[in-house]
């Protein structure tokens, strides 16, 4: 399990993580193959991966040969068999439902050998669950990436009881290799970011329904005073509501009542309002 000799991956799930997590690994020199049960799902990412290199062409940030091998040694399938034959790494990305990725992982088990590194992108779910479903539960663990994945630098790889020092060191070094600064941390409800991160949006909402600032002082508030690349506002409408309210319900559980939803929150989410992805949430993104 070394990194640095991976020479292919899967991907599953093609959504707004997946198809970033693909293409940084397709960038970085690995075989990739993107999974996902929708062919029009993989269109669509496969699309959004297009554009972000096309982009990254445009600002002169890599040339165009770079992206036409990266385009070159991505592919898509909706076979789960055909994806995952033969890698050296799976990297899960699909929807955030424990019982999901838990039947991913049980089929993961029984069809790879224990060399193979198996990692969950989940933002707050426990990672030690998922890979009891697993044989060879000491080769899983988190990497979880940040949105936009071929943007943002951090990867917080989340190590189980059960994982090995070889697989962490394994996705530690994978996340470097992709050009990513990793950092550790134990499967604790929430981890690091996403515990720190959710407390600040939550409150960022209370502000806001209590009618302290407008959405826009309130993130700008955070962006000039405090250093940050984005607000929390905006960040929940591109990490997406629904998203953002199911860690806080898990938070709630695990944790206690301070990451109890605030009631702006829940509306939305029922509205339909869950951000970028639908056009509309604390912001209009419409246009």
């Amino acid at each position: 399990m070394d990194a640095k000799t991976m020479q292919t991956a899967a991907v599953l799930g093609s959504g707004t993580m997946g198809h970033g997590i693909a293409q940084v690994l397709a960038q970085a020199g690995l075989t990739t193959r993107m999974f996902d049960v929708a062919q029009g799902a993989l269109d669509k990412g496969l699309a959004s991966v297009r554009s972000n290199l096309d982009k990254g062409v445009e600002k002169q940030k890599l040339d165009a040969a770079t992206r036409d091998a990266a385009l070159a040694r991505l592919s898509v399938t909706t076979d789960l068999a055909a994806a995952i034959r033969g890698v050296d790494v799976v990297i899960e990305a699909v929807p955030e439902k424990l019982e999901l990725k838990t039947r991913l992982f049980g089929e993961l088990g029984r069809s790879l050998g224990a060399e193979v590194l198996l990692a969950t992108n989940t933002s707050s779910l426990p990672i030690t669950k998922i890979g009891e479903a697993a044989a060879h539960p000491e080769r899983v663990v988190g990497m979880h990436f940040f949105n936009p994945v071929h943007l943002m630098k951090l990867v917080e790889v989340v190590r189980t009881r059960a994982s090995s020092d070889a697989a962490v060191r394994a996705a530690v070094e994978l996340s470097v290799r992709l050009g990513k600064e990793p950092i550790v941390v134990q499967d604790a409800p929430g981890f690091a970011s996403s515990r720190l991160g959710l407390a600040i949006g939550l409150e960022a909402m209370r502000m806001l329904e209590s009618c302290v600032a407008s959405a826009e002082d309130i993130d700008k508030a955070m962006v000039l005073g405090y250093g940050f690349p984005m607000g929390p506002l905006k960040l929940t409408d591109l990490v997406g509501l629904d998203v953002r309210l199911s860690i806080a319900e898990h938070l709630t559980r695990e944790i206690g009542p301070r990451f109890e939803p605030p009631a702006i929150l829940r509306e939305k989410v029922k509205k339909g309002e869950l951000g970028k992805k639908s056009g509309r949430g604390f912001y209009d993104w419409s246009a």
